[in-house]
């Protein structure tokens, strides 16, 4: 097949030109690449993903941050606060699926993962230490929790940043990968198990 240059992060410098990868290992540790590549790149189309879980008897999407990815142990970390609906729902159903696109790359994303909501221990408190007086700390400080009404003339009441009471990590632990690649030369797709094995599909 051939190469035709993309623009790959993660893979040495930023933006560096590579050619089409074409056997499967090559594109399973570009995916893992891309990912981590997404947290030090706040441009990254991966670097917001979309999350869907159940919720009762449909479904429920949102988009999340990607804040850190461990390649060897499979899994993403995003936060949230721990009052919303989703750590609701996390907590009857963990399995969900992620999705990711990439404008530079053409390529789209689509993760099985196994959630796991952490309100306490030592990986939420030095996050929050990292995090508290920051702006993105905002998102985890109101004393209403997410969705709730705010009727009155009154502004929202302010936040304490000596609480930590509503913030929470959730790790996702990715079982399995579906990468879809569009291009002029004919769409790819693969499918990878948790353990990298992948596959071609049709698209």
């Amino acid at each position: 097949m051939r190469p035709v240059p993309h623009k790959l992060s993660g893979t040495g410098a930023p933006g560096v030109a590579m050619p089409r990868l074409d056997t499967l290992p090559e594109i399973h540790q570009a995916c893992w690449q891309q990912l981590a590549a997404c947290v030090r790149d706040k441009s990254h189309g991966w670097r917001v993903l979309g999350l869907a879980t159940v919720d009762g008897d449909t479904a429920d999407l949102r988009s999340v941050v990607v804040r850190e990815v461990d390649d060897r142990a499979r899994t993403l970390m995003f936060f949230t606060d721990a009052r919303s609906p989703k750590v609701v729902q996390i907590a009857v159903q963990p399995q969900a699926r992620m999705l990711a696109w990439s404008g530079a790359l053409s390529w789209q994303l689509r993760l099985r993962v196994r959630l796991d909501v952490q309100t306490s221990g030592l990986a939420v408190s030095s996050r929050w230490a990292r995090l508290r007086l920051s702006p993105a700390a905002q998102d985890y400080l109101s004393p209403l929790p997410p969705g709730a009404p705010l009727g009155g003339p009154m502004p929202p009441p302010l936040p304490d940043r000596d609480s930590r009471n509503h913030f929470a990590v959730v790790l996702a632990q990715v079982q399995a990968m579906d990468w879809l690649e569009l291009h002029a030369d004919g769409h790819r797709r693969a499918l990878f198990g948790a353990d990298g094995a992948g596959q071609w599909v049709t698209p």
